[in-house]
């Protein structure tokens, strides 16, 4: 068993620790209030509740057990002099709150960082830069920047406040980036002016560019859209018309119009399959200023093309990227496996969901590349109208969705927009807190929210007075805006052009504590809806008030899990089926281990979905099903007629020391778990290559204990 020390790294759990803190404390009494008998029934009831948990603890947990089991044998004089103790070292710890931490982020010995995001290599010197900065900048919010009520819910995990790390600069989240405007109009990058691109090849190498200096300046994800880079197709097929007439007039060469077409189109593919390359391989090798590759979504949508001939173009570019990602990419070794990013996003629409539409083909290519590689997720057009007043654009990052906006003439705009921040409500804890009373319950629901709004009022007020000059490539040439140097961005933080989000997790465990049953039984589902609905009520208030777009968003969590699964054991204990686990569950989701079948599933999810409007992704868990894609397009044709957005989970792995390309298994070891090739026992994670979706997106860094234990507990759904 192990136990986190206040640093983030990890140790033995020791026992005589525990018994020889209890003898000092009762040493220090005149009186020695505790007997050698009580001092060693009290460190083995200490051990036992460790154990109990499943996962490893931390130090203040233990030191607040200690504290309790003086308590409970009635010496208050030994439990006085404990917490004295306690308190006098914690002054002396918050005279310098982030040496410790940095030191052991360098050692490589901080367990919780290293396995806080699952796409980043703690080891790499980059990324080590961007967390030391990070626990800096972590260390001036916690103290000066935000209100001591926020700090205090947020160290309690009664909320989360996403991105501390970032808040002391001027930064927002997710983007929608404005490739077409910055291809068509030209930008300027590192203080170089970048006009329109006279081929596809160069406008796909100018992208990359673009996606690099977006991702140096903000903290979230980006989306771009392949139909923006659909014009350049046109480009470069009359670039090299052009050329190969002149090719042939010097070598006295002639042919008709068909060989000559034949021969554009040609060469034509081949650009198209460099540009492409070109994106995949770039984005994945790009390192960015915090370390790791730019969190990229590419959008897929043929009905984006402005005429027919865009069209056909467009799904060439559809083709080859699918064709690319269902390849892989090689790892050192030489292997092809699965990539994080960048993230693909196909649109399910009338042309290509039905067998003889005419870009069929197109989604049993996608089909066949989410079997194998994870990728790409898929939106439904038809559903998308439905919920987004007629409109279908992509989502920025892994999820998080913009709303409907107009500008001054009426018409309907996405790219260049934004997402302000995120604050995240722990539903669990407020479900404990009103101990299952339900006029409590909506109390306290309440009193969180409000905390939420204060804190997420901090995120806006923080990007409040921004100048364009902190972000060029942002506010002055074209990705989101094209600001004057030395103006504001105020103005595209108000009306709506802008969102902030509201997250949400664990509505499962929530409905069940209060309810006594999961939140897809018919009885408890209203409870489930009610909540989402109260939640969209107070977003609606305070847009009301502020002239700021809220909007409630399915909040991926992926190391939170672990942070409010481990602050509601130590609040509330072990309670079975809520807090007997390492995480709490996602958003809205079917907990990963109920039984379910694909199809119930995501027919279930779709309600919500429809409530949770400022962004949210369904999933369903499938076994390897390269050998079944029939079976792929049925579920997409069922996604087309009933959610917004979904996509299929499977297994991508490979074992660097033997070979084996099935699933890596998840094994249990001391209290901990393990990644391990079941083939040759290899536990190595540097010689293990594991993608697996955990929040909307692939990682293939590993992660922490209670996402880990998540992972392992999901059953198939198809």
């Amino acid at each position: 068993m192990k136990v986190i020390k206040r640093n983030g790294s990890e140790v033995e759990f020791d026992k005589e620790k525990i018994i020889n803190a209890i003898i000092k404390a009762n040493n220090s009494t005149s009186t020695k209030e505790l007997t050698d008998g009580q001092i060693q029934e009290s460190a083995d009831y200490i051990t036992y509740k460790c154990e109990k948990t499943g996962r490893s603890v931390s130090v203040e947990e233990i030191q607040d057990m200690v504290e309790n089991q003086i308590m409970a044998n009635g010496a208050f004089e030994v439990a006085r002099n404990y917490v004295k103790y306690r308190y006098t070292r914690s002054l002396v710890r918050k005279s310098n709150t982030t040496d410790d931490r940095i030191l052991s982020l360098i050692e490589c010995n901080n367990e919780e960082v290293m396995q806080e995001n699952s796409n980043k290599d703690p080891v790499v010197n980059s990324v080590q830069r961007d967390y030391i900065a990070g626990e800096v900048s972590r260390d001036l919010t916690n103290r000066i920047l935000l209100p001591k009520e926020v700090v205090d819910a947020d160290k309690e995990g009664i909320i989360h406040f996403h991105d501390s790390d970032y808040y002391a600069q001027h930064m927002h989240n997710c983007d929608l980036v404005d490739l077409e405007d910055m291809l068509q109009n030209g930008t300027v990058i590192s203080e170089t002016l970048i006009e329109r691109p006279h081929s596809f090849s160069t406008a796909c190498n100018i992208a990359t560019q673009i996606i690099a200096q977006v991702a140096s300046n903000q903290y979230g994800g980006q989306s771009i859209s392949l139909a923006h880079l659909a014009p350049f197709v046109q480009v470069s097929r009359e670039k090299i018309r052009k050329e190969l007439l002149e090719e042939m007039s010097e070598f006295n060469v002639t042919l008709d119009d068909k060989a000559l077409s034949e021969l554009v189109e040609k060469r034509l593919h081949k650009e198209i399959e460099r540009g492409v390359q070109t994106i995949q391989y770039q984005v994945i090798t790009l390192m960015t200023t915090n370390g790791q590759a730019p969190f990229l979504t590419v959008f897929m949508y043929l009905n984006e093309a402005k005429n027919e001939q865009e069209k056909k173009d467009l799904a060439l570019i559809i083709e080859e990227t699918l064709r690319q990602r269902h390849q892989g990419v090689k790892n050192e070794a030489g292997v092809w496996i699965t990539p994080a990013f960048p993230k693909l996003i196909y649109v399910l629409e009338e042309d290509n969901i039905k067998e003889g539409s005419e870009y069929f083909y197109l989604t049993k290519l996608a089909a066949k590349c989410s079997a194998k590689r994870l990728v790409p997720d898929y939106i439904s057009e038809k559903q998308m109208f439905k919920l987004k007043e007629g409109n279908c654009f992509p989502v920025m990052g892994c999820r998080s969705c913009l709303s409907p906006w107009k500008d001054e003439n009426g018409n309907y705009k996405f790219y260049g927009r934004f997402n302000q921040g995120v604050v995240t409500i722990n539903l669990v804890d407020v479900a404990l807190s009103s101990g299952k009373d339900m006029n409590k319950f909506k109390d306290i629901f309440d009193e969180r929210l409000e905390l939420c709004y204060k804190a997420l009022m901090c995120r806006h007020e923080r990007l409040k007075g921004t100048l364009s000059d902190a972000a060029p490539i942002l506010w002055q040439h074209g990705a989101l805006a094209r600001l004057k140097k030395g103006e504001k961005i105020d103005k595209l933080l108000y009306g709506g052009y802008s969102t902030i989000s509201l997250g949400y997790a664990g509505l499962y465990e929530c409905v069940k504590y209060m309810t006594g049953k999961s939140h897809t039984d018919p009885e408890a589902s209203g409870f489930a809806m009610d909540i989402m609905r109260h939640m969209n009520d107070k977003c609606d208030e305070w847009k009301g008030k502020t002239g700021i777009s809220f909007a409630i968003y399915g909040s991926p969590i992926e190391s939170t899990t672990y942070k409010f699964a481990k602050c509601l054991q130590r609040r509330f204990g072990i309670i079975p089926g809520i807090t007997d686990k390492g995480y709490i569950t996602n958003s809205y989701h079917v907990h990963v281990s109920e039984e379910i079948d694909a199809f119930t599933k995501l027919k279930f999810e779709a309600k919500f979905q429809s409530l949770s409007k400022g962004g949210a992704i369904s999933y369903i868990e499938v076994p390897d099903m390269q050998g079944n894609l029939e079976a792929v397009i049925s579920v997409l044709q069922f996604i087309y007629d009933n959610i917004m957005y979904a996509e299929l989970n499977t297994k991508s792995d490979y074992c660097q020391v033997c070979g084996y390309d099935g699933e890596i298994k998840i094994v249990e070891d001391d209290k901990k778990l393990f990644w391990e090739c079941p083939h040759c026992g290899n536990r190595d994670q540097n010689k293990l290559n594991v993608a697996r979706r955990t929040c909307g997106y692939i990682g293939t860094q590993f992660w922490n204990q209670g996402r880990t234990q998540e992972i392992q507990d999901r059953v198939l759904h198809l």
